[in-house]
């Protein structure tokens, strides 16, 4: 390839990864802080994989068009991505994020079936589904939402280690449980809104366990007062979750040093969101918890100054 060739095409891949980072900035509330402490090539890379995952996010959660046209929008949008990683695809005219995520794919060794599965995982939203009358999304047992965890969350973990580095095998199994811990707490945060949009992440068993019904967590949402007996079915599921952020402190040192304060910084502002959640005792059909600015900063920066002596230590 001559010089001006090879220029044109870094050209390119930077404005590529420049339109993920964009996105990331702009929506990523939570991961953007934990990129901001990586090595820039690996937060290019998260950028990129993050770029792919809330594209398949809106589609999936337009609530504008009906379910059968996200779903073929899902399809098409799908079909253009699995195009673009042939040896035809025109990288020239094609899609930033794909062309961002395919340079990250061969970079960390990425294979296509991990973000096969993260999207077949956001795609689990789009399915039909009906209980009683009204249209409704629920999982029946717990297992079954460790599935539609394991698929949104601990495939993302999957992806994020290889980024990071690792050699223990062990880690994999750490990044999954880590990914169902986040996602366990992000249901926790957001059960009103989902309850609002037809979907219950809360598994059937665990509300039968307490004598809950989706009618009544409609109820919830629509402003009743919470009882007792429900701030203890969700303290059930925040209980599931805490032992889930044990493997974050088992997998932090199996990554490569670059990367630590990356996940240290993810995980610390995910936990205290959780513990947040607690404090307020479960009350997560009022006023939508989140931790302030402030407080991720104040994460954040100590996050950069564990990944400056990390880096000092390598």
């Amino acid at each position: 390839m001559s010089q001006a060739g090879s220029r044109n095409v870094d050209a390119r891949m930077a404005a590529a990864y420049g339109f993920c980072r964009a996105i990331a900035r702009r929506e990523a509330k939570n991961f953007y802080w934990a990129f901001r402490v990586l090595p820039r090539h690996k937060s290019d890379a998260m950028c990129a994989v993050y770029a792919f995952m809330r594209r398949a996010d809106d589609i999936s959660d337009d609530e504008s068009k009906p379910l059968d046209a996200r779903r073929a929008e899902m399809k098409s949008w799908l079909d253009a991505w699995r195009e673009s990683r042939s040896s035809t695809y025109s990288a020239a005219s094609g899609d930033p994020v794909f062309l961002a995520l395919s340079d990250t794919q061969h970079r960390f060794t990425i294979p296509d079936s991990l973000l096969e599965e993260l999207v077949a995982g956001t795609a689990m939203d789009l399915e039909p589904r009906t209980s009683n009358l009204e249209p409704v999304q629920t999982y029946a047992t717990f297992d079954d939402l460790y599935r539609y965890c394991y698929l949104v969350a601990s495939v993302v973990g999957l992806v994020c280690i290889k980024i990071f580095g690792y050699s223990d095998a062990r880690a994999e199994k750490l990044a999954e449980e880590t990914g169902v811990a986040l996602q366990l707490t992000n249901i926790l945060r957001d059960v009103k809104e989902d309850v609002e949009r037809g979907r219950v992440y809360l598994p059937l068993d665990l509300l039968d366990e307490f004598g809950e019904t989706v009618d009544e967590l409609r109820t919830l949402a629509a402003g009743r007062a919470m009882t007792e007996r429900e701030r203890a079915m969700l303290a059930t599921l925040a209980i599931r979750a805490e032992k889930y952020y044990l493997a974050a402190g088992k997998l932090t040192p199996l990554l490569d040093r670059d990367s630590r304060a990356a996940l240290w910084v993810l995980v610390t502002i995910y936990h205290r969101l959780l513990a947040r959640i607690a404090e307020r005792r479960m009350e997560v059909f009022g006023e939508r918890i989140a931790l302030s600015t402030a407080e991720k900063l104040a994460v954040l920066v100590r996050g950069a100054t564990m990944a400056a002596w990390n880096r000092v230590a390598e």
